[in-house]
């Protein structure tokens, strides 16, 4: 990548680092503040809410954060062997500038990083094992696939150069009011194009070959998706990029970021789950009607409901992940939206691989892959199989070989069986198993995503979540939103759905 472009993103997180309250956005008119701010879900996506709102309304205003379970949502960890290991989401990527700001706002640290080495399996043998050797890794892609690997990397980026745009919009304080004006601001029709067909359509007209998508895109899209290349292409790239180099994670685990979200933002939490909202209206001190919102829920004492005068929810509102009712609006607004959530179940194993199971010849004790990726066939029962480091690298600690007992970590679309256990692991002493509805389902492409403005001041943050999902879309989608509030409560219409912004901004850094 070019300096210039590099100056641009390190003066772009420096930016982020330094925005205030308000960040750039200009001077509210002289309405009050909103009293009363509610947030539902306490994930990464809540929490960030959570604290860009406080940066938007000040100290004033009260937020609570309704959180049925755990604070992190699908970011977890489970404790195997008085150590903890991520189950969630577990990589972030180097310019993930949001993720960046909020471990150096809570004095949090990356990671510490440990060697890993990547093969891909095919259900019967290794078709592909990484070399030590960075130079016969290349070889070894240009002889299978020409220069269709160089040409991916190039095609990500270029997205991704795209992407980073995002960061420059809302440094300025701009907001968008849909998904869709959201990454049009970012890549223009191109990135729309991307979100409306699949990322085999995508790449096969990009000049990419089948097999090449067969055999090294689709392993990338089951690891991290559950998916294969009939995803849609935006999420592809997101998904490709997964797979780049400097990837990290946060030392102690990457839940702790929505935790010290919650404490930073000094928000509220409500341990409860909400099962309606509705909208109520009474006099104001200026003898007009005012609006605002009742949440009911249910929590250790009972049922209760509170008011606020604006509501984000930052949970899916789709069949399987929330029950919410929505009353007293018009047009009325769906429990749940169109489209099913995936199911990718994790089972975590401390025990002894069977690396006679990946079809090869390799003596236990020499065998150090760390991350076994999978091709799309029948013979595959399993997405991926990766052996894991705890959250927390005690000093010393390097990745051991097969010969050794480890925890590994299994992606597979069904719970593994006792014979799916018996074929591929010698011997084991625990096993976990975690259901996920991780991420939406993206095959087919869904050509229209749900609203970011699901009422006047009622806002839906996994919207976001039908173009990608990961952390970052996620605080992205936080940040919007608070910026989107703010400007609509203060009546800030030029800061919002603003289009050509890039050409615009291009001066200002």
């Amino acid at each position: 990548m070019a300096l210039r472009h590099l100056s641009v993103k390190a003066l772009l997180f420096f930016g982020l680092c330094l925005v205030g309250r308000r960040g750039f956005a200009s001077a509210p008119e002289l309405r009050e503040p909103p009293k009363k701010i509610a947030i539902i879900g306490g994930g990464i996506g809540g929490t960030a809410a959570a604290f860009f709102l406080r940066q938007e309304f000040g100290p004033a205003v009260k937020i609570e954060v309704f959180e049925a379970g755990t604070v992190g949502g699908r970011l977890a960890t489970e404790n195997i062997g008085g150590y903890e290991y991520e189950t969630g989401g577990s990589i972030i990527h180097p310019l993930n500038l949001h993720m960046k700001h909020f471990v150096d706002r809570l004095g949090l640290s990356p990671r510490a990083d440990v060697s890993s080495k990547l093969a891909i399996f095919d259900g019967k043998e290794l078709t592909f094992e990484e070399s030590d050797w960075f130079i016969v890794n290349v070889i070894r892609m240009l002889w299978r696939y020409g220069f269709n690997f160089i040409r991916m990397h190039m095609w990500v980026e270029g997205i991704l150069d795209k992407f980073m745009r995002i960061y420059q919009y809302q440094q300025f304080g701009y907001s968008f009011s849909s998904v869709e004006k959201l990454l049009h601001a970012m890549g223009g029709d191109g990135f729309l194009s991307l979100v409306n067909q699949t990322l085999e359509e995508t790449m096969l007209a990009e000049g990419f070959s089948q097999v090449f998508l067969n055999d090294v895109v689709t392993p990338v899209t089951r690891v991290n998706y559950g998916q294969s290349v009939r995803i849609n292409g935006f999420v592809g790239a997101i998904a490709l990029a997964g797979a780049d180099s400097g990837l990290w994670a946060v030392d102690g685990g990457n839940k702790m970021v929505c935790s010290g979200l919650l404490y930073h933002s000094k928000a509220e939490l409500i341990p409860a789950r909400v099962t309606a909202i509705s909208m109520k209206t009474r006099p104001s001190k200026t003898g007009s009607a005012a609006n605002f919102y009742e949440v009911n829920y249910v929590g250790e004492s009972g049922a209760a409901h509170s008011t606020y005068d604006i509501v984000v929810v930052a949970t899916p509102l789709h069949q399987g992940m929330s029950d919410i009712n929505f009353s007293g609006f018009s047009p009325p607004i769906p429990t749940h939206f169109p489209g099913r959530f995936h199911q990718t179940v994790a089972t975590l194993v401390h025990g002894l691989l069977n690396v006679s199971y990946l079809g090869t010849t390799v003596k236990p004790e020499d065998f150090y892959v760390s991350d076994v990726l999978t091709l799309d066939n029948k013979a595959c029962e399993i997405h991926s199989l990766s052996s894991l480091n705890p959250v927390k690298i005690p000093k010393g600690y390097s990745r051991s070989a097969a010969s050794q007992q480890k925890v590994w970590k299994i992606f597979s679309p069904q719970p593994l069986s006792q014979k799916n256990l018996q074929e591929i692991f010698l011997s084991w002493d625990s096993v976990s198993e975690r259901r996920w509805l991780a991420y939406p389902s993206y095959s087919p492409p869904h050509r229209r995503t749900p609203p970011f403005i699901l009422h006047d001041r009622l806002y839906y943050l996994n919207a976001v979540e039908w173009a990608a999902s990961a952390m970052e879309m996620s605080a992205i989608s936080a940040r919007n939103l608070a910026l989107l509030a703010h400007h609509r409560w203060y009546e800030q219409t030029a800061k919002i759905d603003q289009e050509d912004l890039h050409t615009r901004l291009r001066g200002e850094l």
